[in-house]
């Protein structure tokens, strides 16, 4: 394969998709998606935006001096301070620093947003790019919502920006707006009319607003881009971004009339996309392309008889491709702290010697319970006991009197700031009790926005997985909580939440 036939995969899932409502992610967390990035084998990780806060700062600095292999980005507008301080965080990346700068260039963000003249924002560019290139030769422009920009203005601001040391320039559509044709016109009139095109690589970033995301980033790569801007599990702003698993795998897939390639190890794909559910709360619905629950499930009877007789008859991929365990019975309870361990390796969780203790309790405990012990039980498991903020609310203990003849009443103690407190309330339902216990013990004012249940595998023996958002002056989180009873599981999820909350208030006063 030549270099323009090989794509660039530049994951942004920790700037662009912690930008999700609720997906915020704290310094450890992101550390852990960015090693799992590194075993995907991506080409760049977009750390974060470093001038955002002190947390921001100090995570993009953390994943550069720790990851070795991609590349390591850091966002910033094309404002000096913005870069200084970006560079700041990724010179431990050494020449694997990027600095990614960027201004909107569209006529209704240069008026309404920038209130900018065209010439006072290219001037603007070209001397962020300039600043930038003082740092390191790894430079990346990106023209803001270039989808609507003017077309004859963009290829302006694309020969500029490459005149003044950009080595690659990347045409978003920020607001999800374009078409695949559209879109494979724009780069193609950028690739004939841009006279120093080939002296940079052309990038895309799309967002997914009409459900066109990826059709829309495999019609660019056709037009000759070179980067794909992408994210695990399509997460980020508004209905999130192209999903690196459906470009990577239909790159794979369809290579036939796509003789396009990428270095992701394809076989670490499903374990990314549990490890982000897990840490973010938020699950991937099953009909989602390559990773949801029912990607290589075969319901109706002639599909089935199909796959026994030859798979391909209908699957186009195989699970193994994408790292999925097709024998997911892995352990019992007479299983031992080694096996129990590779598994978690196995599944993308490298843990340290404290948090494998935790869990492996854990699964002793669910196993007694249990006949079979699934990987989705182990992902609970790791989320539940590992994968977490600092406390500040921690549930105790809790029991809940309910039934069709008695005002369900829940009874809660929770260690709040090191004091332990207790308290019993009456509510619509269980669930509504026990929520209603712990924002009268915690002294909350967050609005419950959603609440999802659901069992982690099948069987009456299943642990229950809730799911909360939580809503308090304008700060959206997602909380998570699992265990073998829904009513504890629920308690679990919304304190998990309020930690959460709690933590972006904390965050937020230190980097003031």
């Amino acid at each position: 394969m030549s270099d323009k036939q090989n794509v660039i995969i530049f994951d942004t899932t920790l700037r662009d998709g912690e930008q999700s409502p609720g997906a915020s992610m704290n310094i450890d967390e992101k550390l852990r998606i960015a090693h799992q990035l590194e075993k995907l084998n991506v080409d760049v990780i977009e750390a974060g935006f470093p001038i955002a806060s002190v947390g921001d700062f100090e995570a993009v600095k953390k994943v550069a001096e720790s990851i070795k292999g991609p590349q390591i980005a850091g966002l910033c507008r094309a404002s000096f301070k913005d870069i200084d301080r970006a560079w700041e965080a990724l010179q431990y990346a050494g020449e694997r620093g990027r600095i990614h700068t960027f201004i909107a260039t569209s006529d209704i963000h240069m008026e309404r947003k920038l209130q900018m003249e065209p010439a006072k924002v290219k001037e603007a560019a070209i001397a962020a790019v300039k600043h930038a290139a003082q740092y390191t030769s790894n430079v990346e422009f990106s023209c803001e919502d270039a989808v609507r920009t003017r077309i004859e203005f963009l290829a302006e601001m694309v020969e500029a920006v490459i005149d003044a040391g950009a080595t690659t320039v990347n045409i978003p559509d920020t607001v999800g707006y374009a078409i695949p044709h559209e879109f494979y016109e724009i780069i193609s009139y950028l690739k004939q009319n841009v006279p120093n095109i080939d002296k940079a690589v052309l990038s895309v970033h799309c967002h997914n607003d009409l459900g066109l995301s990826v059709a829309n980033s495999l019609a660019a790569i056709r037009a000759g881009a070179g980067q794909v801007e992408c994210t695990i599990n399509g997460i980020g702003e508004r209905a999130g971004n192209c999903s690196l698993e459906e470009v990577v795998m239909a790159l794979r897939t369809r290579h036939d009339i796509m003789p396009y390639t990428t270095a992701v190890n394809t076989e670490h794909i499903y374990a990314a996309s549990r490890l982000l559910s897990t840490i973010t709360g938020i699950t991937v619905q099953p009909n989602k392309a390559i990773v949801g629950a029912n990607a290589f499930a075969h319901e109706a009877g002639i599909h089935q008889h199909g796959v026994m007789m030859d798979k391909e008859t209908y699957e186009i991929m195989t699970p193994e491709s994408i790292g999925l365990n097709k024998n997911k019975l892995v352990l019992g309870k007479h299983s031992g702290r080694h096996a129990f361990v590779d598994r978690l390796k196995e599944l993308g969780y490298d843990l340290e010697k404290e948090d494998i203790e935790k869990a492996f309790v854990r699964f002793k405990a669910l196993a007694d319970q249990k006949k079979e012990i699934f990987d989705e039980d182990l992902d609970a498991i790791v989320a539940d006991e590992v994968v977490r903020i600092e406390e500040r609310y921690k549930l105790m203990q809790m029991n809940v009197a309910s039934g069709s003849f008695a005002a369900p009443t829940a009874t809660v103690q929770m260690e709040i700031d090191g004091e332990v407190k207790k308290g019993a309330v009456m509510g619509a339902g269980p669930v509504d009790a026990t929520f209603k216990a712990i924002k009268e013990l915690t002294g909350s004012d967050a609005e419950l926005k959603q609440f999802s249940v659901g069992a982690i595998t099948g069987g009456t023996d299943a642990q229950g997985e809730c799911t909360v958002r939580l809503s308090e002056n304008g700060r959206d989180v997602i909380g998570q909580g699992a265990h073998e009873d829904i009513i504890v599981a629920s308690a679990k999820a919304y304190i998990n939440a309020l930690n959460k909350i709690a933590s972006v208030i904390e965050r937020t006063r230190v980097s003031l």
